[in-house]
């Protein structure tokens, strides 16, 4: 199948291009690039040194990916790269920048100088995902939501137009959350997320059953949350109550446990 650059585009031919890839008019690909087969690169995106994208991707024309990232720790001779895996779509003018060198350890894991990006993603118009922050696969970012350093969103979460998410959040799995919000607290796994300020309105039964959760599983999560917001117990005891009914035994429900047990900033309160 080959490659295809347009003749306007500039590509180091240090860069990596697999079989399929496909440059467009104005592009700038620099030299410390891979993208993997079949990945489309429409006119005007700059992809720079340290992105590693994967396969069947489309970035749109203006995206960013893998400029420097907008940390002042940051001086300008670090290596460090952005990883997006395959089937991701990154759409007009987001920006995706890449990690600082520094090592942080904090609630979310260790950060180790990757911003990444699941497969099978989709990054609307406008949204940008700062240095250090980690998604997992299938998460939706709407139009303009505006992901700041060090974050971690996990897989299956969709996030509502132009939301801030602050810094060192985390977004747990399956949770959908709403348009126009800033986000300063951990979401718990399963969660909607409304209203403003932004709180626990219930959880996200629609996308459950989209992802295929049957009713019985979905009671359960609904029941988890009943007890962990509204029994009138601190999150702590209520914790210890669902572990001591046999959470613990259920992968799903397990992971609201760990989830909520290794959040620094705080759940969000309903």
């Amino acid at each position: 199948m080959g490659v295809t650059i347009h003749p306007t585009a500039i590509v180091d031919p240090k860069a990596e291009l697999a079989d399929g890839v496909s440059i467009g008019p104005f592009a700038i690909v620099e030299a410390d690039v891979q993208i993997g087969e079949g990945t489309q690169v429409a006119q005007h995106a700059f992809i720079a040194n340290g992105a590693r994208i994967g396969k069947s991707c489309t970035i749109h024309h203006s995206a960013v990916i893998a400029n420097v990232p907008q940390d002042l720790k940051f001086i300008g001779t670090e290596k460090t790269f952005v990883e997006i895996g395959n089937n991701t779509t990154i759409r007009e003018f987001a920006t995706v920048h890449r990690a600082t060198v520094h090592s942080y350890k904090g609630n979310a894991g260790t950060h180790d100088g990757v911003t990444k990006i699941g497969s099978n993603c989709l990054i609307m118009a406008y949204a940008h995902v700062a240095h250090d922050c980690t998604l997992g696969d299938n998460v939706i970012l709407s139009n303009g939501v505006q992901v700041a350093g060090h974050c971690t969103v996990e897989s299956f979460v969709t996030v509502g137009g132009l939301t801030g998410l602050h810094q060192f959040t985390m977004i747990g799995s399956y949770s959908m959350i709403g348009a126009v919000l800033l986000v300063s607290k951990d979401v718990p796994p399963y969660s909607l997320i409304g209203d403003a300020p932004p709180r626990f309105i219930g959880i996200n039964r629609i996308g459950l059953e989209r992802r295929g959760f049957d009713p019985e599983m979905i009671r359960k999560i609904r029941n988890a949350f009943k007890l962990l917001y509204y029994s009138g117990l601190n999150f702590s005891d209520a914790l210890a109550r669902f572990e001591q009914e046999g959470a613990n035994d259920t992968p799903q429900l397990e992971a609201i446990i760990k989830f909520v047990r290794r959040s620094d900033r705080g759940i969000i309160g309903s």
